[in-house]
């Protein structure tokens, strides 16, 4: 599909954004692909540390093998999967906790013992959780469908190994990208309500 010209508002991007678990097999243009993952890596990170990783898997061998080694059962047939399988594009967001730990112990931060404990929040999760949400918000620009999953546990070896991801690297889940199919969007907003009792001002329940 020809990517239109004329980009979405911004505030159009974002209602628009939600997660597609249905894909048509049309091949994604390569440079779609590319501005998700350049605008992924326009994300803050703490100190700049940019300790994150992405894995472009945008071939049917490469696809195929995600699956086949991330699948408790390699042979299972459901509809998710049907749906899902059929996204040409997997990207798996990694991120490195070292990478963090490295750079606090440099004398503009100064943690020398590298201790995660100083750490209230595990920023390597939130800082590529953030480049995870720019790239799904730029599917969204390009015209595409996106969805956000996680790789079992059963599947997290065998994952690491078929495509010699380094030790120090930890995927956060994956990213499915392709063109919507019909009823690609249906999901959790179809059953459940968005909530309006999250925002608290000055105080909790202020």
């Amino acid at each position: 599909m020809a990517r239109d010209n004329a980009r979405m508002e911004f505030a159009e991007v974002v209602r628009r954004r939600r997660m597609v678990r249905n894909f048509a097999p049309d091949a994604v243009d390569p440079a779609a692909v590319d501005r998700m993952l350049d605008h992924a890596v326009r994300a803050p990170s703490a100190g700049f540390t940019q300790g994150w990783a992405f894995l472009r898997l945008d071939t049917p061998d490469d696809v195929d093998r995600f699956w086949r080694a991330t699948s408790p059962d390699p042979e299972a047939d459901n509809a998710w999967l049907r749906g899902m399988r059929r996204a040409p594009v997997l990207i798996v967001p990694l991120c490195s906790r070292d990478a963090y730990l490295d750079r606090y112990a440099q004398p503009d931060k100064g943690w020398t013992d590298r201790d995660p404990d100083r750490w209230p929040v595990p920023y390597w999760y939130v800082d590529t959780g953030m480049a995870t949400l720019l790239a799904l918000l730029t599917a969204v620009d390009e015209g595409l469908g996106a969805c956000f999953f996680g790789i079992p546990t059963s599947g997290q070896e065998r994952f690491r190994t078929d495509f010699a991801i380094p030790d120090d690297h930890a995927p956060l889940g994956v990213i499915a990208v392709g063109h919507p199919a019909p009823g690609g969007s249906a999901g959790s907003p179809r059953r459940r309500p968005r909530r309006t009792d999250v925002v608290h001002r000055g105080r909790w329940g202020g």
